[in-house]
């Protein structure tokens, strides 16, 4: 079995991409099961075949203990490690090779709590993967840019797995911008150079520290552009994941 979990900011795509891969990877052969991890979803774009609202319902927490909706969510998603044992006698019981794991919107409420990397584990004790979505029309601005970098290392550093970095939602951009988030990623130099062109204040000592820091670490790989509505790029993040979990040789059915 090989867990690949969904992470990112708060509109990036995860749910949609995990609807697309799955369809994709079921299409190539593979037995694939879905997880939701976020208890606050409303709609889902796929039908999950192990779910966390089976188990933590937000509206009863709101009533139960008289807290809003963002203190609803927070301790839905806290709750959630109280039922690790039953998400993975559901998820081991699908005898699937692939699990893909849809996890909360709020990034916060999975990377930065204790609960998220505890689940992480908690889940399987096999090979895992993270795949980090980078929200293409978000990040053409060269400092959102640099600033989801910056949360993907955050979120690298408390969950310590494998992690894959895709620019999603690309067919919502144009050529231009397309490329130049590409090359931002290969060259942190440039990147640097076009963030200093829009700032001109104090901002820009911050903003170059980030960049130069960014730039020591050796944690980045490929930037694989991906659209969960029109399909590109989905072998490209397959192959990717078949490389992190079993030398590049493909999962045959069990």
């Amino acid at each position: 079995m090989f867990l690949a979990f969904m992470v990112g900011s708060a509109g990036c795509g995860k749910s949609m991409l995990t609807s697309a891969l799955a369809e994709y990877l079921l299409e190539k052969e593979q037995d694939v099961c879905t997880v939701n991890l976020d208890p606050g979803a409303v709609n889902l774009p796929y039908n999950p075949d192990v779910d966390i609202r089976a188990y933590i319902s937000v509206e009863d927490i709101q009533e139960e203990y008289g807290l809003g909706p963002n203190g609803a969510l927070v301790m839905a998603s806290d709750l959630t490690a109280n039922y690790i044992e039953d998400l993975r006698e559901e998820i081991e019981g699908t005898g699937a090779e692939y699990v893909l794991v849809d996890t909360p919107g709020q990034l916060e409420l999975f990377a930065f709590r204790a609960s998220g990397p505890f689940i992480v584990k908690g889940l399987s004790s096999d090979p895992k993967a993270i795949v980090y979505l980078v929200d293409a029309p978000f990040s053409a601005n060269p400092l959102n840019f640099v600033s989801n970098l910056y949360l993907s290392v955050a979120a690298y550093t408390r969950i310590l797995e494998p992690q894959l970095y895709v620019l999603s939602k690309v067919d919502l951009v144009d050529e231009d911008t397309r490329e130049k988030l590409l090359d931002w990623f290969e060259d942190f130099d440039m990147l640097e150079a076009d963030v200093e062109s829009m700032i001109r204040d104090e901002s820009l000592f911050i903003a170059r520290s980030i960049v130069e820091g960014l730039k020591s670490l050796d944690i980045f790989s490929e930037l694989i552009p991906v659209s969960a509505k029109t399909g590109e790029g989905l072998s490209s993040l397959s192959a990717a994941l078949t490389r992190i979990f079993s030398g590049g040789e493909e999962m045959l059915e069990g």
